[in-house]
């Protein structure tokens, strides 16, 4: 696990210079070493975590002919096997033990399809120095970052945005389109960053680059083929696949650790590899507490813990590295508590596991189960008399059961868009300034993930968003950023391509049974973890924000930063005061909203 950045293009500077300051700005995801390679086209630089082949893993990697050389960040978990094949067929030898040298002399003998031989989670670009040439690739959730930017004659690529600004070609531009859809999604659901020009590469694509054109092409294209088994066949396939995904996450030359909350996930993959440590985390409040449940699991299966609770002040404290660290606006308040999560872990451990994917590969979200009543409104209730009670509904504070109004307004296409929905179209067009609004729906960022599962029932169609937008954009770059920033790897065995095999052809019916989610899952689980933690209710990080909030000092502490200068260049500043009081004196709950702006004016410095 490691980061890059490089840049490929000329100008009146030190190139080797400008390489070293871009590397500084991503020294976190690398303290143990660095490297780089610098010629008159291309400039590659790298900081190293070590894991794998300690001694001989660092990089760049020059191939043997030294025509080509890689810079990886990344894992791939059945690097044995190719690196096997390889020498049985092509005969080739290897100056290391490590999984980037795989990767090189894969594409010296592959080429193009190298990407999709992969298992693993990698981001990574092969330089040719004859043809000056560049091939390179991202995985096939997203697990991995892989930014990159084509300005004023230059192509920047990394693994965090920030070692971009450093460079002189670079241009700062805020993407309006992107801060709409941010208060939309609280996270960026385009493919074009926060930044203008700066971009993700999609999940599950490579590119390729001959110093003009940067070309893409998807080496992964998702779909979903029920298959005729049982349940019970299901749920023994399950347990066999992730069993086999949990033993490949753990080759490493280090200690492997695991991230434990009180729930399925993370319990089943605890108790599967029955770490010496695991990690949990909470807050001080009652009600926002899971490390109970975490300990009592760790006392039955005799596995140690090592807990903390997070203060209100903590919280606060945190949010400007979180941000800082984060690259883009990001708004999930779980990132907080990861971020202490991640800081506790890395006083011991170099590798934790932890449990993100299960909820979109088995069906484990609340929004996905059916609703009687939701189904019986939509039958009676004119579509267009729906549309007009969810509009009402939207305009109004958020009290119970007008969700209900506003989720049922129209079909899944025009009114799902994830597990986050923080405003409307409109309303977040009211709590901008006028320069900064788009006519760019939520619905124009999601119709081209329906299209492609039009035919599919509305479980999957949700699934397929979730895995498009959710996972990749909020979910996995939290977990990405949080843990680099204390220079630690985190693995996700549910994010593996052989369990997205099994999962794309589970029935509906063994992932949402009535109100119960992840059916199959869960009852896989049961296997190696008690009913209590099979079978409890999703939470998540629980984050009393809304709590602290009603509180004169953290009231205050978001009041004036709202009345900073620089609020008033993006936003409504008077829309934001009404919501600041109104969720105060509970007139409604408006705190999403309001950590939504808050965690974006955090930012300012960076974007601004």
């Amino acid at each position: 696990m490691c980061g890059f950045a490089g840049y490929y293009g000329t100008g009146d500077y030190n190139r080797e210079e400008i390489l070293d300051q871009m590397g500084e700005l991503i020294a976190h995801r690398g303290p143990d070493s660095k490297g780089s390679f610098v010629d008159d086209y291309a400039a590659l630089g790298f900081r190293r975590l070590s894991i794998i082949d300690l001694e001989g893993g660092s990089q760049p990697i020059h191939s043997a002919d030294g025509r080509h050389v890689i810079i990886f960040n990344g894992e791939i978990y059945n690097y044995q096997e190719i690196r096997k094949d390889l020498i049985e067929k092509y005969g080739c030898t290897f100056q290391t033990n490590s999984d980037t040298e795989v990767i090189l002399q894969a594409y010296q003998n592959y080429g193009e399809k190298t990407a999709s031989m992969l298992r693993g989670m990698f981001a990574f670009v092969i330089y040719d120095k004859e043809n000056h040439t560049m091939y390179g690739a991202r995985d096939y959730f997203g697990i991995k970052p892989f930014y990159y930017a084509q300005m004023n004659g230059t192509l920047l690529f990394g693994s965090e945005i920030k070692s971009f600004l450093v460079h002189p070609a670079f241009h700062k531009e805020v993407n309006k389109d992107a801060l709409k859809m941010y208060l939309i999604f609280q996270y960026t659901p385009l493919l074009e960053t926060m930044f203008k020009g700066v971009f993700k590469l999609e999940p599950g694509t490579y590119f390729t680059y001959d110093g003009k054109d940067f070309k893409t092409t998807k080496y992964f294209d998702p779909t979903y083929e029920k298959k005729d088994r049982s349940f019970e066949e299901t749920v023994k396939k399950i347990g066999e696949t992730i069993q086999e995904s949990v033993d490949y996450h753990q080759i490493a030359d280090v200690e492997v650790g695991s991230f434990l909350s009180g729930g399925v996930d993370s319990s089943y993959i605890a108790s599967t590899v029955k770490p010496m440590k695991t990690y949990s985390v909470g807050f001080e409040v009652g009600g926002f507490d899971e490390t109970t449940y975490s300990k009592d699991l760790c006392d039955i299966l005799h596995m140690s813990n090592a807990k903390k609770e997070i203060s209100s002040d903590e919280f606060f404290d945190a949010l400007p590295e979180v941000q800082y660290h984060s690259d883009e606006p990001h708004a999930n308040l779980s990132a907080v508590p990861l971020y202490y999560l991640s800081e506790l872990a890395a006083k011991d451990v170099k590798v934790v596991l932890s449990g993100e994917g299960a909820d979109e590969m088995f069906g484990g979200y609340d929004t996905y189960k059916p609703s009687k009543s939701g189904d019986v409104y939509r039958k009676i209730v004119p579509a267009s008399l729906r549309r007009k009670l969810g509009s009402w509904a939207a305009s109004k504070p958020n009290h119970k059961g007008l969700g209900f109004l506003k989720r049922n307004a129209t079909s899944v296409e025009e009114s799902y868009i994830g597990q986050a929905f923080i405003m409307d179209n409109e309303d977040a067009d009211a709590v901008l300034a006028p320069k900064y609004r788009s006519s760019l729906r939520y619905q124009d960022v999601t119709k081209p993930y329906f299209d492609q599962v039009k035919d599919q029932d509305d479980l999957h169609k949700k699934l397929f968003l979730d895995m498009h937008l959710w996972l990749p954009h909020d979910i996995l770059l939290k977990a990405d950023k949080m843990t680099m920033s204390h220079s630690l790897e985190l693995r996700v065995p549910y994010l593996d391509k052989e369990v997205w095999n099994l999962a794309r052809t589970i029935d509906s019916k063994y992932c949402i049974d009535g109100q119960e989610t992840k059916k199959a899952f869960r009852t896989s689980a049961l296997s190696k973890i008690p009913m209590d933690w099979a079978k409890r209710k999703k939470l998540g990080f629980l984050v009393p924000f809304r709590v602290w909030l009603r509180e004169d000092k953290y009231y205050n502490r978001v009041k004036e930063m709202f009345q900073k200068d620089f609020v008033s260049e993006f936003f409504n500043r008077e829309l934001l005061m009404k919501w600041l009081e109104d969720h105060k004196n509970k007139v409604g709950n408006f705190h999403r909203q309001i950590y939504t702006v808050y965690s974006f004016s955090g930012m300012n410095n960076i974007l601004y």
